[in-house]
């Protein structure tokens, strides 16, 4: 009788498994990869029905997208030099002349600026605010936390014109730190209650055992918690980035 070991798996569960993970991996990338095709189509051709698999790439989208145009009569659109490069070129097939470039990189770095800027201060106080709800002893801690947790339940238009009238008073309007202070209120709350589930799951002996070895609480959190709870911190950070970058309503 051969060996059978219980933990090893056979190479048919191997060849069955790398089959499934390959699978799940196309399926996964399909709508990514259908993104960044129809990123090269022309106007029609990405609206079109039923939707086109094989057509003639372009970088019409691009061009469209990095630069400003504007549309001039049929007169002196013919009256002008030929175009000069290849994204002139694009631009007069569709009838159309480049006036100067487009304000997609200012509007990408406000972007930027704002999700990540929320995110950080999110994760921040999240973070101590989680820990402390963890490990401390805080009255009416299962009522602070409903109330943490309600204010993300409020609609944003319910909250919308105070919100603006409040920030025009303190300057704070069409401002990067208006909205991160905005978003992070938002996000507080989610962040607060995940990364206290993450905190839980960590032992509290790893902490008494570095308090006992002379470490202050701050030290035993920074070196003993936030190691362990890094997992969460960074799925939390996830979450939280992709509220504040599909955020549009504020």
């Amino acid at each position: 009788m051969s060996a059978y070991s219980v933990t090893e798996p056979t190479k048919a569960s191997k060849w069955a498994a790398g089959l499934l993970v390959t699978l799940y991996t196309i399926i996964t990338l399909l709508p990514l990869v259908w993104i960044i095709s129809t990123s090269f189509k022309t106007g029609p051709d990405s609206i079109s029905y039923p939707p086109k698999v094989f057509f003639e790439p372009t970088l019409e989208g691009y061009v469209n997208l990095f630069t400003t145009r504007t549309r001039p009569a049929v007169s002196q659109l013919d009256s002008l030099p030929p175009p000069d490069g290849w994204v002139e070129e694009i631009a007069r097939r569709q009838g159309t002349i480049i006036t100067g470039p487009s304000r997609f990189g200012e509007r990408f770095l406000n972007s930027v600026i704002i999700g990540f800027g929320s995110t950080a201060l999110s994760i921040f106080l999240g973070t101590l605010a989680a820990y402390a709800f963890s490990r401390f002893k805080v009255p009416l801690k299962d009522d602070l936390l409903f109330f943490i947790l309600s204010t993300r339940m409020m609609p944003p238009i319910a909250v919308a014109i105070p919100i603006y009238l409040m920030y025009r008073q303190l300057g704070l309007s069409d401002t990067h730190l208006g909205m991160i202070l905005l978003y992070t209120g938002v996000n507080i709350s989610l962040a607060v209650w995940l990364l206290k589930g993450f905190i839980d799951e960590i032992p509290r002996e790893y902490e008494e055992a570095a308090l006992i070895d002379g470490y202050t609480r701050f030290q035993a959190f920074r070196k003993v918690v936030l190691p362990q709870a890094a997992t969460g911190i960074a799925s939390t950070a996830i979450f939280c980035l992709i509220f504040a970058w599909n955020e549009y309503a504020f």
